[in-house]
């Protein structure tokens, strides 16, 4: 049985990457399953043992991560045709808002802005600035050519989906002066010296980098943070959940919602402000 999976391992991460899945998915699909299969050390794969395994992790991980490798393993089932092994994932109710020390203020962003300007650094500074201006995924950050500024907006392409993310007048001037000044006239306009776009692992090390001198927290400081930060400022200001999906790209409406929570100070001060205590 292990070998056998192993075999099927290969076929299904051919089948992932067929399907477009992302490079970290399929790292991410990859380990889940081959941990399974060490579980089972040669012993038969039933439901029953799926089961015990899928106890073993709510010992270990959080239901976030439990889910994850759970929604793995279902996906391999499947491919195999072993849809009689597929376990239910954990039901997580949704958090009402958003732990203090992982939200990133917009002050705080402001203040990483700041910094990597008074080292120098205009490309980290407007890398960081289109992210949040645009909430655009750091994935798609490719997409922000020359060509797409100069119309005003890109055209994302990405796992058989299309969207257009629109770059606004201050931040496509921005942008346009930046271009004049590092000679760019076509293609990626964030890329290392080597000519590449930047990736995730990158940009994350540039931000990181900033942290002491704009005295933000570490934790907080991550790309995808910025497009939460985009989340929070444009529904604050619009109240349209909506538009708000249509924008950052998403299909389910729920996926929205959960850029958009607050902290819990700011339930406390709502709670506090009805009244209801004498």
């Amino acid at each position: 049985m292990e070998k056998c999976f192993r075999t099927q391992l290969e076929a299904y991460l051919v089948h992932l990457q067929l399907a477009e899945r992302s490079p970290a998915t399929r790292r991410q699909y990859r380990g889940a399953i081959l941990d399974f299969i060490e579980y089972l050390g040669g012993e038969p794969a039933t439901k029953e043992v799926v089961i015990r395994y899928k106890n073993r992790l709510q010992k270990i991980y959080l239901p976030a991560s439990v889910n994850a490798k759970l929604a793995a393993l279902n996906g391999f089932f499947s491919f195999v045709g072993g849809d009689g092994l597929r376990v239910k994932q954990l039901k997580i109710q949704r958090q009402a808002y958003c732990p203090k020390e992982r939200e990133l203020t917009k002050a705080e962003y402001l203040r990483l802005v700041k910094t990597a300007q008074r080292r120098g650094d205009l490309r980290l500074s407007l890398l960081m600035q289109t992210i949040c201006s645009t909430g655009i995924r750091v994935s798609e950050l490719r997409f922000i050519t020359a060509e797409a500024v100069r119309r005003g907006e890109a055209l994302v392409q990405l796992k058989g989906k299309t969207r257009t993310v629109l770059i606004a007048g201050r931040m496509r001037s921005a942008l346009q002066r930046y271009m004049r000044r590092a000679g760019i006239q076509a293609g990626p306009i964030f890329v290392s010296r080597a000519g590449r776009p930047l990736d995730r692992s990158n940009i994350w090390k540039m931000m990181r980098g900033l942290c002491r001198g704009a005295g933000v927290a570490a934790e907080k400081v991550f790309p995808h943070n910025l497009r939460h930060l985009f989340a929070r400022c444009f529904y604050a200001a619009d109240r349209d959940i909506a538009k708000l999906a249509d924008i950052l790209g998403h299909s389910n409406i729920n996926t929205t919602r959960l850029y958009i929570v607050s902290t819990g100070q700011e339930h406390l001060r709502r709670m506090d402000a009805l009244g209801l205590v004498v």
